[in-house]
């Protein structure tokens, strides 16, 4: 099972999305036999975990731009998204 599954570290973001989707549909198809949908559920959760960590380090990425007394871009500081909350 690991073996099915070492693949998804090198998935990009996007291809991790389109796998995960896929599963999806074969599932919601209702015609692939339970011991086979135990295994596509299995990877599916790896994807879906894959694609959520990818989206976490974006974020942390993101820079929100300062403004000086002027109104012109004085710098960056990190994004911080409990800040608005």
């Amino acid at each position: 099972m690991s073996e099915d599954n070492s693949d998804i570290a090198d998935l990009s973001f996007e291809d991790a999305l389109r796998a995960l989707e896929d599963i999806v549909r074969k599932l919601e198809g209702g015609e692939v036999p339970l011991d086979s949908s135990i295994v596509l559920y299995e990877r599916g959760e790896k994807l879906r975990q894959h694609c959520q960590a990818r989206l976490d380090a974006a974020q942390l990425k993101i820079e929100q731009i300062i403004a000086g007394a002027d109104g012109q871009a004085a710098g960056t500081r990190p994004f911080d998204s409990e800040a608005g909350h």
